[in-house]
């Protein structure tokens, strides 16, 4: 005779397997709805809704000739990706099979979180509060470390899942820590900072190498995962862009820029190396 039981979330196992619940249901409505309004606020931050362009909001302080660091602005083009991988994982985990299915129980409420907070920074940049950014995507980072910390602990049962939500969350995590350092980068020039006395470069230098280990790390912690690294050398490269061919020119920034990108793909490559042979031998070992 199977035990039923409650958990402390309000749903239901039975003989181990867990029932779908309204609690459930709230999760996916609350996901859903909070693609909706991302995406609302991206139109709005695009400009098309007659308001101000993120990068002309500010007073320009987001601009790609702003700072050293900032990406050139043919990079914020992964946006389209990141809002199409959201709305197919807004679709997928509402799916009724997806319902009762403990991976999106668990990364739901924080990708939703991740959303909110994205359509939060561009009312922030909009309304002219750009020391108010800072905070917000500080926190829509460590929100996004948390989901992605969860996809590991809690490997997908397809390719399509796999797809849709390890790649849509690394891509977003990936750009989002590349434009972590240059909205600081924005508010510190906006507000006047001189650097101490240091030059420009060396702070930008400085600031490239926070991400490129960021990104290292990243792969070192994911096992080498795809699509941190794409989205976290894709904001690098166009950095590299924007310093070598446009305004301020930097070219120690654009080299390190460069260099950084390089090394996040060379630690990728090998942690995936790794990663698969390490399979490959405790299967040999077992099979021995």
């Amino acid at each position: 005779m199977t035990r039923l039981d409650r958990t402390n979330e309000g749903r239901e196992t039975t003989g181990g397997t867990t029932a779908a619940s309204g609690y459930d249901l709230l999760r996916q409505i609350a996901v859903a709805v909070s693609a909706v309004l991302a995406v609302i606020g991206s139109f709005i931050g695009s400009g098309a809704a007659g308001g101000q362009r993120v990068q002309d909001a500010a007073g320009g302080a987001l601009a790609a000739d702003a700072t050293l660091v900032a990406p050139g602005g043919g990079a914020f083009a992964i946006w389209s990706l990141i809002y199409f991988g959201l709305l197919a994982y807004a679709v997928w985990q509402f799916l009724p099979a997806q319902r009762n299915a403990e991976r999106h129980r668990r990364l739901g409420w924080w990708v939703a979180a991740s959303m909110l907070l994205n359509a939060a920074w561009i009312l922030s940049v909009q309304a002219d509060l750009l020391w108010l950014s800072v905070p917000i995507i500080v926190v829509l980072l460590v929100v996004l470390i948390i989901a992605f910390r969860r996809s590991l602990l809690l490997p997908p049962r397809s390719a399509v899942d796999a797809t849709i939500t390890d790649g849509t969350i690394g891509l977003y995590l990936g750009w989002v820590c590349v434009a972590t350092v240059a909205n600081v980068a924005a508010v510190l020039v906006a507000a006047g900072f001189d650097g101490w006395g240091i030059p420009p470069e060396t702070w930008a230098v400085a600031m490239v190498a926070v991400a490129g280990l960021v990104g290292i790390a990243l792969a070192v912690w994911d096992r080498g995962r795809i699509a941190p690294t794409l989205s976290l050398g894709w904001g690098l490269s166009w950095i590299a862009v924007a310093r070598l061919t446009d305004e301020p020119a930097s070219t120690v920034t654009g080299v390190a820029a460069i260099i950084a990108v390089v090394a996040v793909v060379l630690v990728t490559v090998a942690m995936r190396i790794v990663a698969v042979k390490r399979p490959q031998s405790s299967l040999r070992r077992h099979r021995g």
